[in-house]
């Protein structure tokens, strides 16, 4: 007498993850194609516009101050209709972190755009969205070496502070797989905040919180550059402020 076959298993689970055992794993879902285009310009020209911009927002420069070395005023009443500073480089920035990790900043020429800057900041991304308040100010100071010809976005490490406190370091580094993997998750978000689930980008580090924005980049001086968030619906002034400052 025949017996009939067994039904084969279910796709994608495999006998381990069924039977609870505890070398079992969390599964990953399947990685996107990324379709991220090249940045074209890493380091935008200065023009007269821009001159003529940092002038009228002088105020904005950074000055050393006994605190945390590093103060700036936030530029109030040089904005266009369209709360975009006259002038500026408009560039697309994300602060983002899985719940159990540290925060990491991309800066990109679009969203649909590989990262030309991406930083790891020496803070929790539960520390960050604690310190989320009306603003938020970013202040990365750095060593000035004399002679060095390095561009100031290129240096390699940084002193974090936010919002006047010191939080530790920054550190420059090169996108991964799971970076672009990430920015492909959010190449159809120009604008916004939210949480991806654990099961979209890592199932052990926990949930991804993100912030995106349209910056302004100033461009100071060769030691110093500026990134500035303004809230369209906003007239009191950027919600988040990126200095980099080489002292």
């Amino acid at each position: 007498m025949s017996h009939p076959s067994p039904s084969p298993p279910r796709y994608g689970i495999s006998m381990s993850e069924t039977s609870g055992s505890p070398s079992s794993t969390p599964s990953r879902s399947p990685q996107l194609p990324i379709t991220l285009l090249p940045a074209r310009k890493k380091h935008p020209p200065k023009s007269a516009k821009i001159f003529r911009a940092i002038r009228s927002i002088v105020r904005s420069f950074p000055i050393i101050s006994p605190g945390c070395r590093f103060h700036a005023n936030i530029p109030r009443g040089n904005t266009s209709h369209d709360s975009h500073i006259q002038g500026a480089t408009c560039t697309t920035g994300t602060l983002f972190g899985h719940r159990k990790a540290r925060v990491t900043l991309a800066i990109q020429e679009n969203p649909r755009s590989i990262p030309w800057l991406l930083l790891k900041l020496g803070i929790p991304t539960t520390k960050l969205l604690q310190e989320v308040t009306s603003s938020l100010r970013i202040a990365l100071e750095c060593e000035k070496l004399v002679g060095s010809k390095t561009k100031i976005l290129d240096e390699p490490v940084w002193t974090a502070f936010i919002n006047g406190r010191k939080i530790g370091y920054a550190a420059r580094r090169e996108p991964t797989d799971t970076h672009l993997s990430i920015m492909q998750l959010l190449h159809a978000i120009s604008m916004g905040a939210g949480v991806l689930p654990d099961e979209l980008t890592d199932p052990v580090d926990g949930e991804l919180t993100y912030m995106r924005a349209h910056f302004d980049r100033i461009i100071g001086n060769r030691d110093s550059e500026t990134f500035y968030m303004f809230n369209p619906d906003s007239k009191s002034g950027p919600e988040l402020s990126i200095f980099f400052v080489r002292i």
